[in-house]
């Protein structure tokens, strides 16, 4: 019996000319920078696959991308944003479209996703409210989004900012998530 594709494919799993051919047909659709077939849902665990993609096990996805696994953005960040804990280290080059950032960061901030890392929404919410540099309309609709879908109150991300000593950015992150 022959196997069965991966429900997310790039270039490792088919060559790149196969890909764009399948997606003109209209047997794929782009998701990020890879594709899946059209007969798939697009789900956080297809999101999760994408931002990845290549990357060591041991990295988070956080901020802008965990946004988009949990799907407060409808498109894929340009660039995606990973995180690990103080206690690891990155060890080899990334590509420029990849960011990661060591990061103190509990078990409890972070979840797997179809097995892979990822910030929990609360995480999530508290990470864009604190480092997003313009914190517009878009970044406003997504936590606002990410605590109705996910059930996660306003005295829930107070709780989560008041839960570290001398958190940079809190104050900050409290007015963004009341607008909210």
């Amino acid at each position: 019996m022959p196997e069965r594709l991966s429900s997310v494919l790039s270039g490792l799993d088919l060559p790149e000319a196969e890909l764009w051919a399948a997606r003109l047909d209209g047997e794929l659709f782009q998701i990020g920078n890879c594709f899946t077939p059209i007969d798939e849902i697009e789900q956080p665990s297809h999101r999760a696959s994408v931002v990845h993609f290549g990357m060591p096990q041991r990295l988070i996805a956080e901020q802008r991308s965990a946004g988009w696994i949990w799907g407060a953005y409808d498109l894929a960040p340009p660039h995606r944003q990973l995180c690990v804990g103080m206690d690891s280290r990155v060890g080899h080059e990334l590509p420029r479209s990849v960011s990661v950032r060591e990061v103190v960061i509990g078990p409890h901030e972070f979840t797997l996703v179809d097995g892979f890392r990822t910030t929990t929404p609360l995480r999530t919410i508290i990470d864009l409210a604190r480092f997003s540099e313009v914190f517009d309309e878009a970044d406003e609709r997504s936590v606002s989004l990410l605590m109705r879908r996910y059930g996660v109150s306003f005295e829930d991300c107070i709780d989560g900012l008041n839960s570290r000593r001398n958190l940079p950015g809190k104050r900050r992150a409290r007015a963004r998530i009341s607008r909210c």
